[in-house]
């Protein structure tokens, strides 16, 4: 059965947690976590992931710092970015999207809007992955 690879960072283990518990209620999901931006490249250059959940504010190297990166590499340039953050001001949710994020979602998380979006950039049109497994 094929799973969906899900790479999950924030610097907040709580937040990384609660993230994680949301996204196991959809079923065929593998979700690896990273504390911060470097962590992440460094576990995009070693498995490919099917989608990423990033905070903004975090220590090395903060989530639009990871997000351009992502974008400018060949590999993970159509890779759905998914922002999760406290910062709710417009001008960051702009430039966020602007370089490339998919999605901005301010905390506090409503973990049914998570799932919505989640299912909806692995598969807009039916809500299944990329190799028809149903998301319900």
């Amino acid at each position: 059965m094929y799973a969906a690879k899900v790479l999950v960072v924030d610097d907040s283990p709580t937040m990384r947690q609660f993230i994680v518990f949301a996204l196991q209620r959809l079923p065929g999901l593998q979700i690896d976590e990273a504390s911060d931006g470097v962590a992440a490249l460094k576990q995009l250059s070693a498995k490919k992931y099917d989608l990423l959940l990033t905070d903004i504010h975090m220590p090395m190297m903060d989530g639009l710092k990871l997000v351009g990166l992502v974008r400018n590499d060949v590999h993970y340039k159509n890779l759905p970015i998914i922002v999760v953050t406290t910062e709710g001001a417009t001008v960051t949710r702009e430039r966020a999207l602007g370089i490339g994020a998919n999605e901005y979602i301010t905390k506090p998380l409503q973990t049914a809007h998570l799932i919505t979006v989640v299912r909806n950039l692995l598969d807009p049109e039916t809500g299944r992955d990329r190799r028809g497994c149903a998301y319900t």
